[in-house]
């Protein structure tokens, strides 16, 4: 009995050992290993053998990791208070300063995240946040990367998601785009009217220098008029038009 249960004692040993020895990582997994305490060297993929009790391995996840960042309380420059949240794509570069350089990069990056959400946002004005957010996006992305290169961690992109207002600023914003949109149909009708008044002035011109011309129009003004039979309408004639009557009448 004292035998058997020896036995399975070894067994469960040389087991745990086994197991303690022999790792498997993922095409995707890195292994940073460390011995007695000191940065050794970064293992992987596939089987991993380690020195039992003198190595330790930490697993290190390469793959790109989608991060979610709260709404964040911003005030813009121009004093709008406003929730912003965004999503953060970013993957480890370097397995050794991911495990060495932070204690928990991503506990780590989604607080700078946050914060540098709410900094980047606030030194632009409320216009910029709402039009403008494929720049913006890029700005936060560059301060972000700048800063987690010592973790060893790369950000890909960053994405603004919502831009919530409350009540009163989105009545005023509504207010706002109406008359915007009353200034440019006054601005297009303002145009509508030079261009009339230059072509009407370049017409009476043309007119002015050709008397037949001028005739000729006011012929076609009669005919116009003459096509209403609803009203009397009483028109002078003009002198010119007398004298070339004359002119014809006394040509034999």
């Amino acid at each position: 009995m004292f035998m058997q249960l020896l036995f399975g004692a070894l067994l469960a040993l040389l087991i745990a050992l086994a197991a303690s020895t022999f790792r498997i990582l993922r095409e995707y997994e890195r292994g940073v290993v460390f011995q007695l305490g000191r940065f050794w060297q970064v293992k992987g993929p596939g089987l991993i053998l380690l020195i039992p009790v003198v190595q330790q391995m930490v697993r290190v996840d390469l793959r790109t990791v989608v991060l979610d960042v709260p709404p964040q309380d911003v005030i813009t420059r121009d004093n709008v208070s406003v929730k912003v949240n965004a999503v953060l794509y970013f993957r480890v570069l370097d397995p050794q300063k991911s495990i060495i350089q932070v204690e928990d990069f991503l506990m780590a990056t989604s607080q700078l995240a946050q914060t540098t959400l709410r900094a980047v946002l606030g030194k632009h004005e409320l216009d910029e946040l709402l039009a403008e957010r494929e720049r913006l996006n890029v700005d936060i992305q560059q301060v972000l990367d700048a800063q987690t290169d010592a973790w060893g961690i790369k950000v890909a992109n960053v994405e603004i998601k919502h831009v919530d207002l409350n009540e009163s600023m989105v009545r005023a914003i509504a207010k706002q785009a109406e008359a915007e949109r009353e200034r440019r149909a006054k601005v297009i009708h303002a145009e509508g009217e030079l261009q009339a008044s230059e072509k009407l002035m370049q017409a009476a011109e043309m007119l002015g220098r050709q008397p037949g011309a001028m005739q000729l129009r006011y012929m076609q003004t009669l005919g116009a008029i003459a096509g209403d039979k609803t009203s009397t309408i009483v028109f002078p004639l003009p002198i010119e038009l007398l004298k070339g009557m004359a002119d014809l009448s006394s040509k034999p």
